[in-house]
């Protein structure tokens, strides 16, 4: 067995990373408003002189990209990927000149230059991201080097000693890089998840759909059931008064015996879809629901050897507790049992065991490779497999089995076997929960 490390293209799996042409334009809103307040009251309120005139210009221009923006982009409409970097790369650019003409990094408000990498780092891709920081790098360099005085009460201005303005530029550049990286993996994390949990659903999904199948069949099956008798008994009483040697005898035969054979048909497709033992609705042991579980994925050359063991008190025939089957189950330990059958030389043992307690527990090891000591660490989360990107695999196997079967209450543990091959516990300390859905 190995894990279902190796990520696929990011923009393959998880949603498009936009924004809406309406959001982009609040924050810039926001942030051109907080700009011509602190202005006003640097100038007005503290009595700083700045070139307002040119400030307020730098100002007008990002309204005016605004303004653009909202009359080509209307409603909600979303950002294309070089839509919403242009945009941010602007911010950038407007933020630097208007620092340019109040003071450079000197001013408190250059940290600022951190907003727009941030913004890209949760919604655009790691490329984007990168040329943003790079961008902003080249800004605040520029600005430690180049800029108007900081306004101050002495007309003479006030300048910073040159070892405290270039702490601030080394300040300002590890925080750009940490910041972007830390809200890209952030933000990148909360994409994989929200992808692949919903590529369990999906599976759930369609588990359920299997089931409604054998449900609609043996509907089927009782409502065709009666028309078939009516043309069965009329079929069988026109052959029985046409003469033996009519042209019509032969058809009035042929409709009867194809009738039946309809019957028959409908008649195997209700016995399949009756409540057995492993009907999907009924309860049944613990351990005939495992060997279910693992029906599908027998293959020939590979040994699928189940065990089932109650508590030590019990008597040898004493039976595992009843359980539905709900998909959760079916699905979670099926693809454990699948991911082992792949990738064992020749025998995947299961081991089913409960007590009187009612804690269940399933051991799953097989004589393959085992899992990858660098996987370990890292198995049952999204798009974590040595396969991904090969072979049409996503590296979603294990951790959909992980989710489903947490969702009834099991803890799930991986490990390797100390003489080689890997080992999966699913473990229900409190019992099954058979609502996963509270």
């Amino acid at each position: 067995m190995t894990a279902d490390v190796q990520p696929l293209d990011p923009d393959s799996r998880a949603a498009p990373r936009t924004v809406a042409a309406r959001t982009l334009a609040a924050i810039r809103w926001v942030a051109l408003a907080g700009q011509v307040v602190t202005l006003v009251v640097v100038h007005y309120g503290f009595g700083f002189l700045l070139p307002m005139t040119l400030a307020l210009a730098i100002v007008a221009a990002s309204a005016a990209l605004n303004l653009t923006l909202l009359r080509r982009r209307p409603g909600r409409d979303r950002l294309n990927e070089s839509e919403a970097a242009f945009y941010l790369g602007f911010d950038i650019l407007q933020l630097a000149a208007l620092l340019f003409v109040t003071g450079g990094l000197g001013n408190p408000f250059a940290l600022l230059l951190l907003a727009p990498v941030t913004v890209s780092a949760t919604i655009l891709t790691l490329r984007s991201t990168i040329h943003l920081c790079l961008l902003a790098m080249v800004c605040a360099t520029a600005l430690a080097f180049a800029h108007l005085p900081l306004p101050w009460f002495d007309t003479r201005g006030f300048k910073l000693p040159p070892v405290y303005t270039g702490g601030l530029w080394v300040a300002l550049m590890v925080a750009l890089m940490f910041n972007a990286a830390y809200a890209w993996w952030v933000a990148e994390e909360a994409r994989r998840i929200s992808a692949a949990l919903a590529a369990t659903q999906e599976a759930l999904a369609r588990q359920q759909r299997l089931a409604a199948v054998g449900a609609l069949a043996a509907a089927a099956a009782h409502e065709l059931g009666s028309p078939l008798g009516t043309i069965a008994v009329v079929a069988r009483e026109l052959a029985r008064e046409l003469p033996a040697d009519s042209d019509l005898a032969e058809d009035a035969q042929l409709l009867l015996s194809e009738s039946q054979r309809c019957r028959d048909i409908l008649a195997s497709l209700a016995r399949r879809s009756e409540p057995e033992p492993h009907n999907a609705f009924d309860e049944l042991p613990f351990d005939a629901l495992v060997e279910q579980a693992a029906e599908p994925h027998q293959r020939d050359g590979i040994a699928v050897i189940i065990e089932a063991h109650g508590p030590e008190s019990a008597p040898v025939s004493a039976r595992a507790p009843a359980v539905r089957p709900t998909p959760e189950l079916l699905h979670g330990l099926g693809s454990i049992i699948q991911n082992a059958v792949q990738f064992a030389a020749g025998t995947v043992e299961v081991t089913v065991a409960w007590d009187e307690s009612g804690v269940l527990s399933v051991e799953v090891e097989d004589d393959g490779p085992g899992f990858a000591p660098s996987v370990l660490s890292r198995l049952g989360e999204p798009y974590v497999s040595t396969r991904a990107g090969r072979d049409g695999h996503m590296g979603l196997g294990l951790f959909i089995a992980r989710t489903l079967l947490e969702r009834t209450g099991a803890q799930v543990g991986f490990a390797n076997r100390p003489d080689g091959g890997a080992r999966v516990d699913v473990h229900w300390p409190d019992g099954l929960r058979l609502d996963p859905g509270r």
